[in-house]
């Protein structure tokens, strides 16, 4: 796996993985991963999750996908993580 299959699994992926741990189209599913972390994040901040938080940003993703900018920085990792991974198998 290199750069490009890295990138392109990492922005196919990531809608999948939002699902599984929580962060639906229909809102957090309950006693999920994602439930979790926004109790976590409700009573760390006095009762509400906070906008622009690591949860509310995943569960806007989760809700209507990824935007644009968001696509591009998930790509980029997904493309590191691809050519680490090909880097390393080649040295094997």
């Amino acid at each position: 796996m290199g750069l490009p299959a890295g990138a392109g699994g990492a922005v196919v992926l990531a809608p999948v993985v939002l699902g599984v741990v929580g962060f639906t189209a229909a809102g957090i599913a309950a006693n999920s991963l994602a439930a979790g972390m926004m109790a976590s994040a409700a009573s760390a901040s006095g009762g509400g999750v906070l906008a622009g938080s690591t949860v509310a940003v995943l569960q806007s993703a989760g809700a209507a996908g990824l935007a644009g900018s968001t696509a591009a920085v998930v790509a980029s990792v997904g493309g590191t993580v691809g050519w680490l991974t090909a880097a390393a198998a080649a040295l094997i």
